[in-house]
């Protein structure tokens, strides 16, 4: 029986959460989290059977007599419960106020009310909703001290599904804002205008590019040319032959040359060769002078200076631009597209 691949690598576990001793805080913070639970379920519960919705889903499913059985006989006595627990939370937020005067937890006592905002609105009927700040706090409290209060099934979910609604905004904000841009750099001002700051801004930067890219690219296929020290140059044979050819074809020259008797073929075909070698001379001399790294570090310095003082005043320019610029958002547009959500464990498709 073969081990399976990964049977020679340890896992680390993973790292709980250590459980605090149960305090009196501890269990009261228990206490109000149950409390708040119930009430919630409980005014849910209420809001959804007294809703007019339910009504037209209870005709078309045939629960009308149960919703109006509720209606008649549970309503109220729930209703009045309700504002029980409404009584209570007013009550234990009072004694909290109190207790935080006395043990002078804000530097004023007028604070305990604005920094508990949502429990103060909350006890207003109209705003219950707000209770679910409180147990929020309460559950976020007790999960730091180690205790979960909610699965961490749940948990992952809600991150998932929070992660995933505010990647669709974001993509959505992140999209319209490349269409206004694209829109804004068809105005042929606007494109020269920002190609121009682009270019003002990054002359430093694009000058060292194009320097260090003709170095790596241009100065090694000059050498490769104009190498003094290689007599078979291409470019070195090429001017001695065509001081040759100048030879050749200059009449007059061969002409004196051919009334010397019996030496003149002679010293006309010795003057061809030292025209060939002055020639090969000639180029790899300037060769030498031309491949010293100061001469090219100017030449390719100059070269640079000149492309980034370009005109841009051109209309094969400005389509080359354009081109390029429409190009670098098409790929932006479509790697936001790119929905990330759908590659997590909690979806599957």
């Amino acid at each position: 029986m073969t081990n399976p691949p990964n049977a020679g690598i340890q896992k680390k576990p993973l790292t709980k959460r250590k459980k605090q001793p149960l305090t009196g805080k501890l269990i009261y913070d228990m206490f109000m989290l149950l409390v708040i639970v119930v009430d919630l379920t409980i005014i849910s519960i209420d809001a959804i059977m007294m809703s007019s919705a339910l009504a037209y889903v209870g005709e078309w499913i045939g629960i009308t007599e149960f919703i109006s059985t509720y209606k008649e006989n549970f309503h109220n006595p729930i209703h009045t419960l309700g504002g029980f627990f409404t009584v209570f939370l007013i009550f234990e937020l009072v004694v909290r106020w109190i207790i935080a005067i006395a043990s002078k937890t804000y530097y004023r006592w007028f604070f305990f009310p604005f920094v508990h905002w949502y429990e103060v609105l909350g006890c207003l009927p109209q705003l219950r909703a707000l209770r679910l700040f409180r147990a929020f706090f309460i559950g976020r409290h007790l999960y730091k001290l180690g205790y979960q209060v909610v699965p961490q099934k749940w948990i992952d979910t809600g991150k998932f599904y929070y992660e995933l609604i505010l990647e669709e905004l974001s993509d959505r904000v992140i999209l319209t804002a490349t269409d206004n841009f694209r829109t804004q750099i068809k105005n042929t001002a606007s494109h020269q205008a920002l190609v121009q700051k682009t270019i003002e801004s990054n002359r430093k930067e694009i000058e060292t590019m194009i320097v260090s890219l003709l170095h790596k690219e241009l100065a090694p296929r000059l050498q490769q040319s104009l190498n003094p020290t290689d007599k078979s140059s291409p470019i070195a044979i090429q001017a001695g032959e065509a001081i040759q050819d100048a030879i050749v074809q200059t009449p007059e020259l061969r002409k004196y040359l051919r009334m010397i008797p019996i030496a003149g073929s002679l010293i006309e075909s010795q003057v061809l060769t030292i025209g060939q070698k002055v020639g090969e001379n000639v180029v790899n001399s300037v060769s030498q002078r031309l491949l010293d790294t100061q001469v090219l570090d100017k030449l390719f310095q100059e070269i640079a200076e000149g492309i980034t003082r370009i005109d841009i005043d051109n209309p094969a320019m400005e389509s080359l631009l354009g081109n390029v610029i429409e190009d670098g958002l098409t790929s932006f547009e479509e790697q936001v597209k790119v929905q990330q959500w759908k590659h997590n464990q909690h979806i599957h498709l």
